[in-house]
């Protein structure tokens, strides 16, 4: 069994590759990024863990549906109320089931498994925890939560600092560590290491089980660029280099493998094997293709 932690965008594609090749993984999920929207809660990681499962993720942007509608969004803001981020119809339907599941007392995890199994998947999707965690970025306008900084403000505000705020209270869903004991190999997905990853790790419990276990991490960096999303922003803003040794340098102890893109330069990393592969996913068959690489390696 294979775990994969798991944040927005890079992992997704990953996983929609990998589904197809191998099935034998279960799934921890961000949920740092999560956030209450007209009365509904929006995980935006979970969800597109769910729909690149399910395939039925929009594969031009990498969140929401396919072919989605925002009939009800536009109703709002005609009405006078701006719901700041763009909610699909369909995809809405989701974070209203999700919602009342919590409203009716079950856990985040719950939820989640109730919802996973609606959509006909059979790998287990979990949180990374039960509690509230949120992502707090420190900016020159101002602290705000990381969906405030990347989807109002397009990323645009200079990065200062990041705040897990709930961090430390957040707790290992006990299902989620029997899980993680029993798996043979972690693979950590090339999602943000500092927004995506970060608030996994930072789960208490976490990190000691993963340095009994060998962990290959694939880099969202290519060259000194991020494939996608603000992650050179915030590795910058935390002294690390915009690189795949930066990303080694976050994920630290734990780290055994290292996947690379073929286009990089060598790197020698203490500790670290380096392997090289296409890492740039721009359609399934890519995907399909660094699944099997990682598998056949590992």
């Amino acid at each position: 069994m294979i775990a994969v932690l798991s944040g927005g965008t890079g992992t997704p594609k990953l996983l929609w590759g990998m589904k197809e090749v191998f099935s034998k993984f279960f799934v921890v999920v961000n949920t740092a990024e999560d956030i209450w929207v007209s009365g509904n809660r929006i995980s935006p990681d979970i969800d597109s863990v769910i729909y690149a499962l399910s395939d039925i993720i929009d594969t031009e942007k990498w969140w929401g549906m396919r072919d989605d509608t925002f009939i009800t969004h536009n109703m709002l803001k005609d009405l006078g109320f701006d719901e700041r981020m763009m909610v699909g119809d369909r995809d809405r339907a989701v974070h209203i089931i999700r919602s009342e599941f919590l409203r009716g007392g079950d856990s985040l995890l719950t939820a989640t498994k109730k919802l996973k199994s609606m959509f006909g998947i059979k790998q287990d999707v979990f949180p990374m925890c039960n509690e509230d965690v949120s992502t707090f970025v420190a900016t020159d306008r101002g602290k705000m939560h990381f969906q405030e900084f990347w989807v109002v403000n397009r990323g645009e505000p200079e990065v200062m600092g990041i705040d897990f705020r709930g961090i430390d209270k957040a707790r290992m869903p006990d299902e989620v560590e029997k899980s993680l004991k029993k798996s043979k190999i972690v693979l950590i997905g090339p999602s943000n290491p500092v927004t995506s990853i970060g608030p996994i790790l930072a789960v208490k419990g976490y990190k000691e089980i993963l340095r009994d276990k060998k962990v290959v991490a694939i880099s969202p960096i290519i060259g000194r660029s991020p494939v996608s999303g603000p992650a050179g922003k915030f590795m910058a803003s935390l002294g690390f280099e915009v690189s795949p040794r930066g990303v080694a340098d976050i994920y630290g102890d734990i780290l055994d493998v290292l996947v690379v893109d073929e286009r990089d330069e060598d790197y020698e990393i203490d500790s670290v094997e380096i392997l090289k592969a296409n890492t740039l996913m721009r359609d399934k068959d890519s995907a399909i293709k660094l699944s099997e690489f990682i598998l056949d390696h590992v």
